[in-house]
């Protein structure tokens, strides 16, 4: 059958082991200092090792590959005395592991004042890079999502309490990360249940590609959800802001 898959760059890859230690159904292995796809029946297709890659060398490709088999993969974790999926912080690097931090309020508590006093974090999960962050995760799920250039969280004042507060946040620079997100985007809306989007970049012409890839996510994810998109100006004010109730701006 062809389906999606995991390629493994055997030129880009550094022999870290990050990928083994991250894939739960243990379809990666390392085979003369090299991560291999040994298993492709134990690939699911859903990336939990791409995160986990530090030199880009695992990407998706679509071709033909024998079915995922699930109940091989849990005969497989019952032969090894252990379901690794289930053990908190099991392989991976431990500053991308995955966490739920509990702090995304209900929508209608999104416009209630702060409460007086110190300041606090309005960041919900953990990672939030979006080269970092699972395609797949609990707190996507009914999430409202939040796209943004790094560079917004330092130009607007407003920009926890007006923006973070009660979504999921993802962010990136297209400049200096060198990639195209919207693949890893498009996954992301295709495969949890995302109820809105909001996409904040910076008023510069090269923070542009953060919204062109949320775009092209948006199309190919074949998503019709709420939709809005906010540009920020150096100097932190807010210059434009559109919503749509469905599709792209």
């Amino acid at each position: 059958m062809v389906r999606k898959i995991v390629h493994i760059d055997q030129g880009k890859c550094n022999g870290c082991g990050a990928c083994a230690g991250a894939c739960h159904e243990g379809a990666i292995e390392m085979v003369d200092g090299k991560a291999v796809l040994t298993r492709e029946d134990f690939c699911d297709g859903f990336g939990d090792c791409l995160p986990e890659c530090p030199a880009g060398a695992i990407t998706f490709e679509e071709r033909e590959a024998p079915a995922y088999d699930a109940e091989a993969v849990a005969a497989a974790k019952r032969s090894r005395g252990q379901d690794r999926s289930s053990i908190p912080g099991a392989g991976g690097c431990p500053g991308s592991r995955t966490r739920d931090l509990g702090r995304r309020d209900p929508p209608e508590a999104r416009d209630a004042p702060a409460a007086p006093g110190r300041p606090v974090s309005r960041l919900g999960q953990w990672p939030v890079q979006i080269k970092l962050v699972p395609i797949r995760a609990p707190f996507f799920d009914g999430a409202d999502l939040l796209i943004a250039a790094d560079c917004t969280a330092y130009a607007c004042a407003g920009m926890r309490e007006e923006l973070m507060k009660g979504r999921v946040t993802l962010i990136g620079c297209p400049k200096l990360d060198g990639v195209d997100y919207a693949d890893k985007l498009t996954e992301i809306l295709r495969e949890n249940d995302i109820r809105s989007v909001t996409v904040v970049r910076m008023e510069v012409p090269c923070c542009g590609g953060l919204l062109r890839a949320a775009e092209k996510a948006f199309r190919e994810s074949g998503r019709r959800i709420p939709w809005r998109a906010v540009t920020v100006s150096i100097d932190g004010r807010i210059l434009d802001d559109q919503t749509t109730k469905e599709g792209i701006l």
